[in-house]
């Protein structure tokens, strides 16, 4: 708080306005509760969770062979690049998702706000990408699942489960994934929409400029130290009365 002399009273010290990119001014403390309820990391954890699930249900059921064969084949039409597709894009994401959440935890650290923009367009591109490739998949996993003949290549019905997962969960990524490119191209209006960090701002906190010092002691001068200028000799004033100059 911000106090004035004795007598005055007190007053709270108002803070900044304004924050850059979504984000309040680097330094702050970090809130874990704050963080978690943020829509980008309910949408990150979302998406991590789908992402286990489609190259998880791949890797452990999605390859079946014949009853006359020893050898293994992918569950989608015996085609080994769904399963590939699925389960790279599936890791990618998952990794993806860790990175960023991790990048949105140490965002408010970060002063400078040209390195807050590259953050955020690189999640922005990196989620759309995702959302496209999401949708690759999607569609090839259900072409390839079309063509499958269960009663030939899974008798058994084992990996029928874990390939319809596979192709659901590839689906519901697609918006997931989507959904974050649309929050963070909300951060990057956020940003750009704000004169004040339209500039190459840098933190007050961060800022390592000396503070400005007011007049030295040596230069101000001491109440009731004022001085009579010394007499020119014109005139004197004393008890006596006025006295002339002689010329």
């Amino acid at each position: 708080s911000l106090c004035p002399p004795p007598g005055g009273g007190c007053r709270k010290m108002e803070t900044a306005p304004g924050a850059a990119y979504g984000a309040g001014r680097a330094g702050g403390a970090f809130d874990p509760l704050t963080f978690i309820r943020q829509p980008q990391t309910i949408a990150r954890a979302v998406s991590w969770l789908f992402s286990i699930v489609v190259f998880g249900s791949i890797v452990n059921e999605g390859y079946m062979n014949r009853p006359s064969e020893v050898e293994q084949h992918c569950i989608f039409n015996r085609n080994p690049n769904a399963c590939n597709y699925g389960i790279t894009i599936g890791v990618l994401a998952f990794f993806g998702c860790m990175a960023f959440l991790a990048l949105d935890a140490y965002f408010p650290q970060i002063s400078s706000v040209k390195d807050r923009k590259k953050v955020v367009l690189g999640d922005i591109g990196f989620s759309a990408i995702w959302s496209f490739l999401w949708f690759v998949a999607f569609c090839f996993l259900t072409n390839q699942w079309q063509a499958t003949d269960l009663e030939e290549d899974d008798p058994l019905k084992e990996g029928a489960d874990a390939a319809r997962a596979a192709i659901a969960f590839s689906f519901f990524s697609i918006f997931t994934w989507a959904a974050q490119a649309f929050l963070g191209y909300q951060r990057y209006r956020l940003g750009a929409d704000s004169a004040l960090f339209s500039q190459d701002y840098m933190d007050p906190s961060q800022d390592t400029a000396a503070p400005y010092s007011g007049v030295s002691g040596d230069e101000m001068e001491v109440p009731g130290s004022y001085q009579q200028p010394p007499s020119t000799g014109a005139y004197t004033s004393s008890s006596e009365g006025y006295q002339t100059q002689d010329y």
